[in-house]
């Protein structure tokens, strides 16, 4: 919009992650919203049209339902640090925007307004950069969220990351999802050579890549679940080593309404990484925030800008806490459990996907982002659970699968009711009795 921008950037250099290497087509139209599509072009970029599910032997596909939308439109999955450096390039390239390396150490507060930060640069000096509005999106270490927001980070598991080379996935161009035990292992393509694999193990501590550990654990425990046809390749990536670890964080949004102040990204709200929802969260909230700063000319009457900026959060709600639920949701009942009612209802979500026509494609366009409905969600969600119950009392219900049936339904409340309400029940299906909403524009001085 013309605005004078500031990137201060810890490290331009290109970033190597195991993360944020899948967009869903509901991110690459946010994208396309933006005018930043060219930056998934000449990073040897691939198309994803959908989803394989592979369950004990068993596999269907998902295919996100695009036929209303230019062949252009799709999932892309890529190198992570490619499509940064796209983008900082197209930032660079603006003459209003000055991109610059350095470190912020703090945030500069005046009578509780913020007013900048303090950095450091890349040859050690301590400098300071003022501006009527902080953006800060400073990823899932952030050390500058405390003073904006509330952090309640839950770590249920870790991603342990390979690449695998030149074979040929059993579904060309999509992303698949074993359900294995104890937890879903990832396949998709990141360039025409090489397909990431991303193994979750739960909990916070993994085996040991130093000492062999982890390579004997991937050999013993994970290739044997993998799909035959990628078997050879996957041993061979875990024989040549490079095995990288990430910690899955996930943490519901509760700001502080900040004069001065915005927080944005994984620095803000994250999700299980299982679902690739996380860039088109974020690429979501930056059009939100793009159409609510549009009609602002001046940005300095912080405590005015401050209550404005709050309906922010709640325009935000259909499209994250949709992909925010299912993530949450869907890791819980992709993994493995001896229980019997969870077993159920785990094998009731693939066979309900497996259904295909409204089954399917339901599910898979709240997923993809092309669909952010959050009481669509909820229905589809209760209806895998009804269908487990259905599935068990027929044709002759027994005391002992009407107790299944029971704990299914409510293990199944018990996995989704929470995760609603840390996103908030009013935010997410009522948004428009919130009074944040139906805020207009400060008139420009």
């Amino acid at each position: 919009d013309g605005r004078r921008v500031h990137v201060i950037e810890r490290d331009l250099s290109e970033p190597d992650r195991i993360v944020g290497e899948l967009l869903q087509p509901g991110g690459y139209l946010k994208l396309i919203e933006l005018g930043l599509e060219d930056c998934v072009k000449e990073i040897d970029a691939q198309q994803v049209f959908g989803y394989a599910l592979f369950k004990d032997g068993k596999r269907t596909r998902l295919s996100y339902p695009l036929e209303n939308f230019h062949s252009d439109v799709s999932g892309r999955s890529f190198h992570n640090g490619r499509f940064i450096q796209r983008m900082r390039e197209k930032a660079a390239s603006l003459p209003n925007v000055r991109l610059e390396q350095g470190v912020v150490t703090s945030l500069l507060e005046e009578k509780g307004t913020i007013r900048g930060v303090q950095y450091k640069t890349k040859d050690g000096r301590e400098l300071t950069a003022f501006a009527p509005l902080t953006i800060v999106c400073d990823g899932c270490f952030s050390n500058l969220r405390r003073s904006l927001c509330n952090p309640q980070v839950d770590v249920p598991s870790c991603f342990v990351g390979l690449v695998l080379e030149n074979c040929h996935l059993p579904y060309a161009n999509h992303g698949h999802v074993i359900l294995a035990d104890p937890s879903p292992i990832l396949f998709y393509p990141i360039s025409s050579t090489e397909i990431r694999c991303l193994v979750d193990v739960p909990g916070q501590k993994v085996p040991s890549i130093a000492n062999g550990e982890m390579a004997n654990y991937l050999k013993t425990v994970v290739a044997p679940q993998v799909p035959p046809e990628i078997y050879d390749s996957f041993v061979a990536a875990v024989d040549k080593g490079n095995i990288r670890t990430m910690p899955n964080r996930s943490m519901p949004a509760s700001p502080y309404p900040t004069p001065g102040a915005l927080l944005m990204g994984d620095a803000f709200n994250m999700r299980h990484p299982l679902t690739g929802g996380g860039m088109t969260v974020a690429l979501s909230d930056i059009v939100v925030l793009r159409d609510l700063l549009k009609p602002l000319r001046d940005l300095n009457d912080a405590p005015t800008l401050c209550k404005y900026l709050e309906s922010f959060y709640t325009l935000r709600k259909p499209v994250a806490s949709t992909i925010n639920t299912l993530a949450g949701a869907l890791y819980k009942v992709f993994c493995a459990s001896p229980d019997q009612a969870r077993k159920e209802m785990r094998q009731a979500c693939f066979d309900y996907l497996s259904l295909g026509g409204v089954f399917s494609t339901g599910p898979i366009s709240l997923l993809s982002g092309l669909n952010p409905r959050p009481l669509s969600l909820v229905l589809h969600f209760f209806a895998v659970a009804i269908y487990g119950v259905g599935r068990l009392l027929l044709p002759f219900p027994s005391p002992k699968r009407i107790w299944i049936g029971a704990r299914l339904i409510s293990g199944a409340s018990g996995i989704i009711f929470p995760i609603i309400k840390a996103e908030g029940v009013r935010q997410m299906f009522f948004p428009a009795t919130v009074p944040a909403y139906y805020r207009r524009a400060p008139p420009a001085n």
